[in-house]
């Protein structure tokens, strides 16, 4: 990982207090994974220098360009872009480190994939849209928000995708919380992937370890060779979970040493930046998350 001078190439509201910044970089377009995310080196009101992580949210190795999502100012006259972003027009230049962490595995053998999100934590998984639409898999999506006016909006999503929203006061789609719609799909799923907040991902959790039982799935015994100890945290050992997650922690150095970003994992503690911040949900202890 390296810094990269970024060119900013669009700033715009998606919703109340939410911003799209969309960014000129090749170099981390190209390499970026679903549920990586980016060092963005801000420079907050009075000069002080500093780094903050974002979500890449979408990334175009065509066209080089790559999307994060920032919270806004929210106000009596409205929404404005985030502090440090609100000087910036098209045309300048941030310096971007990343991609930052693990990505998001999926099973070469996958053709249904359940995405859950709520809020603004949607920029974790988002990338992953596009990526399983380009591989000629199926996406449901279910998002949680507080009422219609803060849903993500479904003109950013492509149209192979069938979305589907929860609202906590019952504006639009069904009244109550995503979690209530897992349910109705996880029999449909190869896998799932999740994003919010911890109270969301812990119940997630919960249920995924459930599932086999609720389904009926049998256990027919061990097939030849399946002795193989595989590495908990591994690339294949995350593809095997039904449930994968981002977590949302303050990355601070982004290189492991600062350990800031630590999380509880299921055989001690884990780094956000390093380890993560995508994660089998097996592999995090939600007692302690």
């Amino acid at each position: 990982m390296r810094p990269y001078g970024a060119e900013l190439v669009e700033r715009r509201e998606i919703g109340p207090g939410q911003w799209l910044l969309a960014w000129h970089a090749p170099s981390i377009a190209s390499s970026a994974r679903a549920g990586q995310a980016l060092h963005v080196r801000t420079v907050e009101p009075g000069g002080m220098p500093l780094r903050r992580p974002y979500p890449i949210a979408t990334a175009d190795s065509a066209s080089g360009t790559l999307t994060i999502q920032a919270a806004g100012r929210t106000g009596p006259s409205g929404s404005s872009p985030p502090p440090w972003a609100s000087s910036l027009r098209p045309g300048d230049r941030l310096d971007l480190a990343g991609p930052i962490g693990r990505p998001l595995e999926v099973d070469p053998r996958s053709r249904h994939l359940l995405l859950i999100a709520e809020g603004p934590a949607i920029a974790s998984v988002r990338l992953l849209i596009d990526e399983a639409v380009r591989d000629g898999r199926s996406v449901v999506l279910l998002y949680g928000a507080a009422a219609a006016g803060s849903v993500y909006p479904s003109s950013l999503l492509p149209d192979e995708v069938e979305y589907i929203v929860a609202t906590a006061d019952g504006s639009l789609g069904h009244h109550g919380t995503v979690a209530d719609l897992v349910l109705a799909y996880e029999g449909w799923a190869d896998q799932s992937f999740a994003a919010g907040s911890p109270s969301l991902l812990a119940g997630l959790a919960q249920l995924a370890g459930g599932r086999k039982q609720r389904l009926g799935v049998a256990t027919l015994g061990r097939k030849r060779g399946g002795g193989r100890p595989i590495q908990p945290g591994s690339p294949e050992a995350r593809r095997k979970s039904f449930l994968q997650v981002v977590l949302g922690q303050t990355v601070a150095c982004a290189a492991g040493t600062c350990l800031g970003c630590v999380a509880p994992g299921a055989n001690g503690s884990v780094r956000v930046c390093r380890e993560g911040p995508s994660f089998a949900a097996d592999e995090l202890d939600w007692g302690r998350a």
